[in-house]
């Protein structure tokens, strides 16, 4: 009899498997209508409780418990790798006399052995209720539960008892804090890079929270129900309808895809699932790109409806008794919410739209807008077409939401998510959505330009002067913030559409200016600002800010201090808008220092070099005093440094080189010992996190290699080098570097950086080869074609080395192995990362640099070193 059992299960699983695995088919087919998809997976659920129903009869359990779907499952519908949940409803104490245990787990087993994911539970109808009162997880997965086969009136003395003891109130409660909780482990953002398409804000859970809400009020289970009771409207449902089909369509791709139960819209499989939709060979736009758009704006919509669905909900089951207080004849607050006077406002009066955004950031104690006003705003979209965009009045009233002195982040956070920003501003409607896989940006475009917008924004508040105080307080003497707002709405508005992106956008910003009556004198410099507003990182972090001419030529860009003032805090929060991994304190530093040479530079005084050495060293020795250093201790290390050296260290950085070396300079009338002891000191980075370390060594070919490789195997990463070689032979190399690795003390790790790089630096032999480290999801997904740009300077004396490529362990040092081999002198290093990109620069002399052929072969070296 078992053996028999055996065979039956073997070959039900066989039929289960061909018939699931048919299904998977219409599901991968890529012109499958999306309203298609609920169909297939109902047709999953039911071949689920065909296999559990001949399990059941196999099993001989008939009529003396029974089997119910719950969860997921309990809906009818089945994904295709998600869990087959049941629960075994056993009759009432004293009656279950007859049910065998070892018969529900050999029956259970058997559903293992069918290809069934079952998730069980075996409960009486009163350990159902108990468990259910505890844990509201539980109390939802039995909200859904649908009988499969066994006892029906059991199943329904289950239902009716379940009913009565559910409270809708409580459970109302439960599930939104569930879900505030669930979205802000998702950064409250539908728009991250890997959504989850279930979990994520704008997902599925939150359309199945919406009816397991209405379910439990008795108010419906389906989306035509809340229609007819009045909780929404027909043409919500339909749109609520048709964007749970394309989410329910890109998870069960994914599901197929993946081969296994994968929610989220992750970077290995975005490109297939795009293909799955046809997107394949799309212009303009990856097709990866084409479909998480598709997908952000269905998240949009499911976020947007969501929202009206809760406060309906929310109305329904413990209405509002607060009184109205009238704003003006069109609108009202109540409960801390902005609510129209009439459903049909919009329709009649299209002005209101952009009012209404107006009040909600004047009116004291408002939070939001109302269900109702959401609702009509919603359907009013159509009122928003080109007259609207054109009409004045409009103009007028979305210039005054730019001026408001509070609310302006909020404001616009708003309006893109009603869509009013998009429709009224039509060319930041084509950037809704638009994903960026530059492995830069982790934002889609206008989530990244709001942020950006905050960001300018957070520098007016004085709450936040304590982040960037320096910025605050450029702010604070800046005469028209708006300006600012305005930049950074377009600044990035016109990314996607092909050709240079702030070119495009300053005609665009150009256009708006004109429409909206700016005055020609702000308009310029609005242009300015989208048309250069990455001219200033890309000086600071590629360029040798020490060389006047690098001063002298971006001052005359910029052209005057008001200009110069908006662009930095333009720059400094577009860069922080990008990623929080982006932004260090590092990057800070360099640009302030290229806003305070330019300043001096457009005063009328272009950097004097020998007045600025001066200047430094006088600042330098003031620090040395506080120190007692003995009387010109610092002299024989200063008198083997040149001017490039003072002019590429600030004085803090000189003192300190000068109170840890000075000891260890020998005799000018001795020649250098390559064999002498090399110096290494850190210390606490006085910019940022990490440390700041200096090396002090007899100068030798491959020095700048070995460091690299020591941090390389050390697992640092190097923000910044400076290299200068001292005229008594010595190199005197300072390097900013960050690690992940946090030992109990600081002292620890500046300890383990001094002694384990002067053993590397001591230690004869081979350059060890670079380690090669796994290089990230994303790079695999999105791999960066490695570019190298290697240019003299006027003089054909200084090179400089450009190299963008995909980061991973062991890339500078591989690139500085090259420099090695072929005996080039560095006397530059600046690293940028950017997410997870690299784009750095190198300062390099040499004489194998005045060979075409030579040049050629250590551009194709670094080339093979980037891309291994």
């Amino acid at each position: 009899m078992i053996e028999a059992a055996k065979i039956d299960v073997a070959t039900l699983r066989e039929a289960y498997r061909a018939k699931k695995l048919a299904l998977f088919d219409t599901l991968r087919f890529a012109r499958a209508p999306t309203r298609s998809v609920h169909a297939v997976l109902r047709q999953l659920s039911a071949l689920a409780d065909e296999t559990l129903c001949t399990l059941w009869r196999e099993a001989g359990f008939g009529d003396s418990l029974t089997l119910a779907a719950v969860g997921g499952f309990g809906r009818g519908e089945l994904f295709p790798y998600s869990d087959v949940d049941v629960l075994l409803l056993l009759p009432p104490e004293g009656h279950e006399s007859e049910i065998d245990p070892a018969r529900i787990e050999a029956f259970i087993g058997h559903c293992w052995d069918a290809g069934l994911e079952i998730g069980s539970s075996v409960r009486t109808v009163e350990e159902c209720l108990a468990e259910a009162e505890k844990d509201v997880t539980v109390q939802t997965s039995l909200l859904e539960a649908r009988l499969i086969v066994g006892d029906k009136k059991l199943f329904t003395a289950f239902r009716r008892r379940f009913t009565r003891a559910i409270d809708p109130q409580a459970f109302f409660v439960a599930k939104s804090q569930e879900m505030r909780h669930r979205h802000q482990k998702f950064d409250n953002t539908p728009y991250a890079l890997e959504p989850n398409c279930k979990e994520s804000p704008g997902g599925l859970r939150d359309l199945q929270t919406i009816l397991w809400m209405t379910k439990a009020a008795g108010y419906g289970g389906r989306w035509d129900d809340l229609a007819k009771n009045g909780l929404a409207t027909p043409f919500e449902a339909q749109q609520i309808k048709r964007n749970e089909a394309l989410l329910s369509l890109i998870r069960a791709r994914l599901h197929v895809i993946a081969n296994r139960r994968e929610d989220r819209l992750v970077f290995d499989l975005q490109t297939a699932v795009a293909a799955s939709f046809g997107y394949e060979g799309e212009s303009q736009r990856k097709s990866s790109e084409a479909l998480m758009r598709r997908y952000y704006w269905a998240a949009k919509a499911v976020s947007q409806l969501n929202q009206i669905l809760l406060l309906n909900i929310a109305e329904r089951l413990q209405p509002i008794d607060e009184q109205h207080t009238p704003i003006n004849e069109r609108f009202y607050e109540r409960a801390g919410l902005i609510e129209i006077a009439s459903d049909d406002l919009y329709e009649r009066e299209p002005h209101a739209v952009l009012e209404t955004f107006l009040l909600y950031q004047k009116t004291i104690g408002v939070q939001g807008l109302s269900a109702r006003t959401l609702r009509a705003l919603y359907n009013a979209r159509h009122v928003m077409d080109s007259k609207f965009r054109n009409d004045p009045v409009n103009h007028d009233t979305f210039m005054r939401i730019l001026m408001q002195p509070y609310g302006i982040t909020h404001a616009f956070r708003l309006m893109n998510q009603t869509s009013v920003l998009g429709r009224y501003l039509r060319v930041f409607r084509s950037i809704v959505g638009q994903m960026q896989h530059d492995l830069f940006h982790v934002y889609t475009v206008d989530q990244h330009i709001l942020m950006v917008l905050r960001n300018v924004r957070r520098f007016f508040i004085a709450e936040h002067a304590h982040e960037y105080p320096f910025c605050s307080q450029l702010a604070a003497g800046w005469d028209k913030p708006w300006i600012l707002y305005v930049a950074a709405l377009f600044h990035d508005i016109a990314k996607g559409r092909g050709g240079d992106h702030s070119t495009l956008g300053a005609r665009d910003v150009q256009r708006f200016c004109k429409q909206h009556g700016i005055a020609r004198e702000d308009s310029r410099l609005i242009e300015f600002l989208v048309a250069e507003h990455l001219v200033m990182s890309q000086v600071a972090q590629k360029q040798d800010l020490s060389d006047p001419e690098v001063i002298g030529a971006f001052a005359k860009r910029v052209g005057n201090e008001r200009y110069l003032t908006a662009l930095y805090l333009l720059t400094v929060a577009d860069i922080r808008g990008t990623s929080p991994r982006v932004w260090n304190a590092w990057k800070g530093k360099l640009l302030e220092d290229l806003y305070r040479y330019t300043l001096r530079a457009l005063g009328g005084r272009m950097p004097d070099p020998d007045a600025e050495v001066e200047s430094r060293k006088r600042e330098a020795l003031v620090q040395l005093a506080l120190h007692a250093q003995r009387f010109e201790a610092h002299k024989a290390l200063w008198d083997t440094l040149d001017v490039g050296y003072f002019m590429r260290h600030d004085a803090t950085e000189i003192a300190w080189h000068a109170k840890q070396l000075s000891r260890f300079v020998p005799p000018s009338n001795v020649p250098v010992d390559p064999k002498a002891p090399p110096v290494v000191r850190a210390h606490l980075s006085p910019v940022g996190e990490g440390l700041q370390v200096v090396v002090y060594t007899p100068d030798q070919p491959d020095l700048f290699a070995r460091i690299c490789g020591y941090f390389d195997q050390a697992s640092f990463s190097i923000l910044d080098a400076k290299v200068h070689t001292a005229s008594n032979g010595y190199a005197l190399d300072t390097f900013q570097v960050v690690t992940t690795f946090v030992p109990d003390h600081y002292r620890d790790l500046i300890s383990m950086v001094e002694s384990g790089l002067a053993q590397t630096l001591t230690e004869a032999g081979a350059l060890p080869p670079p380690s090669m480290g796994r290089v990230s999801r994303r790079v695999r997904s999105f791999p960066i074609k490695p570019r190298i740009s290697l240019l003299p300077d006027d003089k054909a004396q200084r090179w400089l080395l450009n190299i963008s490529a995909s980061d991973r362990a062991g890339l500078l040092y591989s690139v500085a192995r090259v420099l090695a081999r072929h005996h080039l002198n560095l006397q530059l290093a600046k690293v940028t990362t950017l997410g997870e990109r690299v784009e750095d620069t190198f300062l390099i002399s040499g004489p194998e640099l005045q060979g075409q052929k030579t040049q050629l072969a250590i551009e194709t070296e670094l080339m093979e070193a980037l891309a291994s």
